[in-house]
């Protein structure tokens, strides 16, 4: 009885004692691995957060930038102080005379309906443009209308072909004229209205170009 219970005993002590060292083994495991241990422990606190991503700055593939520059400025309320002499659209040699010299004519050009017109060019083929196309139905006014980036000289010849068209529009259609090229260097497009006693089939200044197109027609009673 006494040998079976020393053998008891021996045996429970052999397990404990093999219980302990394992536990050591497993400590002296993670100590010889810290690389291991810290990806269990991040690992399960990612589990346990949500990801946050931080934005980055897009970067330009070539590295270009968009050019930038000054808008034009038109001074349009020292325009207005300026007496005018009142005209009629189809006073032509009148008109072209406020526009200044005719440096060149094409007489087999069209209107903006495609119909046979008369072009007068008052700037030389490389200079920033100022037209008038005359044909029976209509008078248009066109002009090199600047970007923000070109150059002083072109912003400058910009200015003076508005400032002549502001006066071409206020001796034909009095100060509304005037009001309506201001509208268009601001933005604004008008399609079909009677400005002044004028009806305005377009005018409107967009992609380096201004249009003013007269109706010759009897203008509207309206404003529609």
């Amino acid at each position: 009885m006494l040998n079976n219970n020393l053998q008891t005993l021996m045996v429970s002590m052999i397990m404990a004692v093999g219980v302990t060292l394992s536990g050591c083994d497993s400590t002296k495991e993670d100590a010889q691995n810290p690389e291991a241990s810290a990806a269990s422990t991040s690992e399960q606190s990612a589990a346990n957060t949500s990801t946050q991503t931080t934005p980055t700055k897009t970067a330009d593939l070539d590295g270009a930038t968009a050019q930038q520059g000054i808008p034009v400025k038109y001074e349009v309320a020292s325009w207005s102080a300026a007496p005018v002499d009142p005209l009629t659209v189809d006073a032509l040699d009148d008109i072209k005379s406020t526009f200044g010299k005719v440096v060149s004519t094409d007489e087999n050009s069209l209107d903006y309906a495609s119909n046979s017109a008369s072009k007068y060019r008052f700037m030389d083929t490389d200079a920033p443009y100022l037209d008038l196309i005359d044909s029976e139905k209509y008078l248009e006014l066109g002009w090199y209308y600047a970007n923000p980036t070109d150059s002083k000289k072109e912003k400058e010849l910009s200015q003076n072909h508005a400032k002549k068209s502001y006066m071409l529009a206020r001796q034909l259609m009095g100060d509304e004229g005037g009001k309506l090229i201001a509208d268009m260097l601001g933005g604004q497009i008008i399609k079909n209205k009677t400005v002044g006693g004028q009806k305005i089939e377009l005018a409107k200044c967009e992609f380096y170009s201004c249009m003013l197109v007269l109706n010759k027609a009897d203008a509207q009673t309206d404003n529609s």
